[in-house]
């Protein structure tokens, strides 16, 4: 399955840099994203922007294709790269600062999607899962019953890529898809999850 990777924006909450470049343990947080959804057999494509033209080399430089996209806005950029690339499947569409998410997590949103039989999905972490912990959760809708945060994560038919599709909201306990890197301390909350014998990197 095609998968796409939005690695348009400017991250200026984080002011680092291009963000997809920011460094979680070591690795760019873009390479741990684009690794999750290779590792599971999807072609990758990372969407970039005129914003992100250091992320446009990194991809070049490690022979990950990228689409440059106009940079309109990340639904837009979605609709002219799903285009442009004659996209007319399910395809993946992924944030770019989720560096938690794990092959396995992709796998598990894959077969969710494969027994669904509808054209889109979305994912959804409980926002139970941000109460007390490391987590943050700035948006919430009751999923299935249960007050939901946006995971980032959703599938869509590229074949309708600008229309609206029927969709099956995925509830998924998995933490992993709660590490949003927007700020600084969210680095940090993501760094101490992903490398905890170091206390992090980045403080």
């Amino acid at each position: 399955m095609l998968a796409l990777i939005l690695a348009g924006g400017e991250g200026s909450r984080l002011q680092m840099g291009e963000k997809p470049l920011v460094l979680v343990c070591g690795r760019p947080m873009i390479e741990r994203v684009v690794g999750a959804f290779a590792a599971t057999g999807c072609d990758v494509v990372v969407v970039t922007s005129p914003r992100t033209p250091y992320t446009r080399n990194w991809c070049r430089v490690n022979g990950i294709d990228q689409y440059p996209a106009a940079g309109r806005g990340y639904v837009e950029d979605i609709v002219e790269a799903a285009g442009s690339l004659d996209a007319d499947g399910p395809i993946l569409t992924s944030v770019s600062d989720i560096p938690c998410i794990t092959p396995g997590i992709v796998g598990r949103i894959l077969d969710a999607h494969a027994g669904t039989g509808m054209p889109a999905l979305s994912t959804w972490v409980p926002a139970s899962l941000c109460n007390g912990s490391a987590l943050r959760c700035s948006y919430q809708e009751m999923v299935h019953g249960v007050p939901a945060c946006p995971a980032g994560v959703n599938i869509l038919d590229g074949g309708r890529i600008d229309q609206e599709q029927p969709e099956f909201r995925l509830l998924i306990e998995e933490p992993g898809l709660g590490f949003n890197v927007n700020t600084p301390q969210d680095l940090a909350r993501a760094e101490r999850a992903l490398c905890p014998d170091t206390n992090g990197l980045n403080g």
